[in-house]
């Protein structure tokens, strides 16, 4: 299964959402990649801004493959790319 950068960032949207308390669509997300880095997610909500590194947006996407495919997902079945057709970020979740 493949989930495309705009399903990456409802997950990070709906997790923060959550840890937060507030409304998904109170949540602003833009995702990155860089050789230093890796992969990160610039976070706004609340006034504020928090960055995530790629073992949080793993995390919301395993909440994100159980709550919204009702799929039991592991870390190490994850990987996140960089699709450069489509030129953007994308994870692959390998069955395992």
């Amino acid at each position: 299964m493949r989930l495309s950068m705009d399903e990456i960032i409802n997950a990070v949207c709906l997790n923060i959402a959550e840890r937060k308390g507030i409304q998904p669509t109170d949540v602003t997300v833009q995702l990155a990649w860089e050789e230093d880095t890796g992969y990160t997610a610039e976070v706004w909500a609340q006034g504020r801004s928090q960055y995530l590194i790629e073992s949080n947006l793993i995390e919301a996407i395993l909440r994100y493959m159980f709550s919204e495919y009702n799929a039991r997902v592991f870390r190490e079945q994850v990987e996140l790319i960089i699709n450069d057709d489509v030129e953007e970020i994308q994870a692959i979740i390998h069955d395992n």
